[in-house]
Formats: C-alpha cells, structure tokens, sequence
C-alpha cells in the first residue's frame, strides 16, 4: 500500500509545510477551493470538523481530508484568544499580544491544536496535541510563524523561533496532534463521536 493521500482544507501554506513534516509518509497537499467555512465554532474541534466536511465535499473521492484549528490560550487573559487567535491576532499575532501582556506578571500560555481527518467513506479521526509554555517579553528567532517569536515552551529558555522548525517538527502542538491522529488513524478505529 502507498502513502495515504489526503488534503488540507487550509490556505496556510505554514501548516501544510509543518503538516507535511509531522505527517511524514502521507502525501498530504493544499485543497485548492473557494467559500471555506468561517472559524464561528465555539471550540477548535468545531473549526476543525467544519473545513474537514467542507474539503470532504469537494476533495477526490480516493483521498482523505484534515481539518485544523489551533490557537493559544493565555493565562493573563482568561485563556483568550484561544478559539479566536486568528480575528484577535489579524495578522499582527507578536505585537498584538505584547501589547495585551504589557505589565503582566502572569506570561503562562498554551499552544492548541485540533486536527480532523475524514477519510474517503466520511470516518472520522481526531488528533488534539497541546504545548504549554510562557509568553517572552520580546520577540526573538526567525522560524516559525504567528506567536513562535514570543513563545518559550516549557522546559526550554528559547523560543520556538530560536529552536526551529526541525524542532517544531517533533514538539509543537501541531505535531503533536499530528502523532495522535497517525496513531488513530493506524489503528482504524475512528473517533466514537465521528460523522
């Protein structure tokens, strides 16, 4: 049997690369589609199944599609954005929330990452990996994108920036989502509450 095929339901070429890494052995590519579903649901999962049924609908019948949301959530600030990272950040993910801990002594944060994945007959298979870590008090490193400038995961005095993305490979919150759907998805069970 050759590598599994399946389709991003994403536009973010930085998670289909980061994808592509924590999926090696899936041939895992963009679904290149217009009217993707807003990121309204009130959880990651929600986001997630949503582009997932979407790409479902659209991607080749013989491949698979994933769906991902992620987010970071900050402990000076009630757990936001969290679900809403991407509205709240609009791009300007550093300065944004340099700004919002301006003065805060509390700087815990977690990375989240939610990935569904349908394979051709609509099972559905999940992932969730989280990282924990702090937010720094300035941007350092230049891999990675959105809050890796800022973010120092637990455990390690560099950001994931600094670290890198052979690093990111192994340990983000994407990978690690990315592990446990592999391992869902080797195991052929889908998830329970599946469409």
């Amino acid at each position: 049997m050759g590598p599994l095929k399946a389709r991003l339901a994403s536009r973010n070429v930085h998670k289909l690369l980061e994808l592509q890494r924590a999926l090696a052995g899936w041939h895992l590519r963009t679904l290149v589609a217009d009217g993707y579903p807003s990121e309204d649901g009130a959880t990651y999962l929600e986001n997630a199944q949503g582009k997932a049924r979407f790409g479902r609908r659209l991607a080749p019948p013989d491949e698979w599609v994933v769906g991902e949301d992620s987010g970071i959530e900050v402990g000076a600030l009630a757990g936001r954005p969290g679900v809403e990272t991407a509205r709240w950040a609009r791009g300007e993910h550093v300065p944004r929330l340099l700004a919002a801990l301006d003065g805060a002594q509390d700087r815990g944060a977690r990375y989240v990452c939610e990935l569904v994945a349908l394979d051709p007959v609509g099972r559905e298979f999940r992932g969730r990996g989280i990282l924990d870590g702090s937010i720094a008090d300035e941007a350092r490193g230049d891999e990675g994108f959105g809050f890796d400038p800022i973010f120092v995961p637990e455990g390690e005095t560099k950001t994931v920036s600094e670290l890198g993305n052979e690093w990111k490979t192994e340990n983000s919150h994407r990978a690690r989502a990315a592990r446990a759907l592999r391992e869902q998805v080797d195991s052929g069970e889908p998830d329970r509450g599946g469409c």
